[in-house]
Formats: C-alpha cells, structure tokens, sequence
C-alpha cells in the first residue's frame, strides 16, 4: 500500500470580496483562527507563517501582485517523510500558480493556501470548469470528490490592489 501524499490546493480568494474590519496591519480575529498547521510560504522578501495583511510599505503589495513568481511552499512536518529526506518528490501540477491581483477599490482579499493529505491511489484532477474559473470552483465539491478531508494545515494572507 503506498503512503499518503500530501499535496497542496491553492485557492484564491474568491469566495466572494470581503471588506475586512481590521487595521492596516492586524488580522481579525476570525482571519487569525484560520491559520494552523505550521504551513509557511515564502516570498522573495516576504515570509509568511501566519495570518497577516500583506502591507504596503516596501512595495510589497505591488511585489506580489507584479513581481515576484510562485512562493516557495515549506510544511515542516513533511520533513519527516523519508521521501523527502532522500529528495525524492513528486508530483502532479493542476494549474499553475497566479498571483494576487484584486482589483482596484475593492478592498482586502483573502488569498488562501491549503494542505490536504492525499489517500493512497486516489489521482487528482480539476474538471474542465474548475480549470478555467481561477478561484471561482466550489471547492467543498473537490474535497469531497477526492474524500480529502480537513486539511492538515492552512495558512492565509489578505492584501488588497497595490495602487489602492
């Protein structure tokens, strides 16, 4: 029988455009109990372990959104596999990554990063409509056609237009 895989769902955050109460550099409290697991994603010039508002100075809104390609992904607990250890990965790309980009005077987004643990001989796809609809997919449907699960970590950031 092989070993669970973990693999990654990202999914922007288009479940619906939230206004978020919260100063330019703190998180409400219902944003910060999202954030679990030890999940880190790694920016040029930005770390993120926890809930945060990306902020505005250093450009690093306008970095995000602009500059900078796909984050690295770090979950410290995947550092007990042996796979890994012996820098055996694999893996399977469903969409490639796009960075945040919410329109202008729209206020924040919720960019949401998500690990579920795979079961074993189970492949993942997106259908044709899930592919096309970048965050717009009914993601509780794709967790459930697959029996995912809760995720095992999740992480997110808010950010809002860099021009805003």
């Amino acid at each position: 029988m092989a070993a669970p895989t973990p693999f990654l769902v990202l999914c922007a955050s288009v479940f619906g455009f939230y206004r978020v109460e919260a100063a330019s550099d703190t998180v409400s409290s219902l944003d910060s109990s999202y954030c679990y697991g030890g999940l880190k994603v790694i920016y040029p010039e930005l770390d993120i372990d926890k809930c945060l508002i990306i902020p505005k100075d250093m450009k690093l809104r306008e970095k995000a959104s602009t500059v900078w390609k796909a984050p690295q992904i770090y979950f410290p607990a995947a550092d007990k596999g042996n796979t890994l250890k012996k820098g055996h990965m694999e893996g399977t790309t469903l969409t490639d990554y796009h960075p945040p980009t919410p329109p202008q005077k729209s206020g924040f987004h919720r960019y949401q990063f998500m690990l579920f643990e795979q079961p074993p001989d189970t492949p993942v796809s997106l259908t044709k409509q899930e592919k096309s609809a970048r965050g717009k997919w009914d993601l509780e449907a794709f967790v459930q056609r697959f029996a995912l699960g809760v995720p095992v970590a999740t992480l997110q950031f808010l950010t809002k237009n860099y021009k805003d």
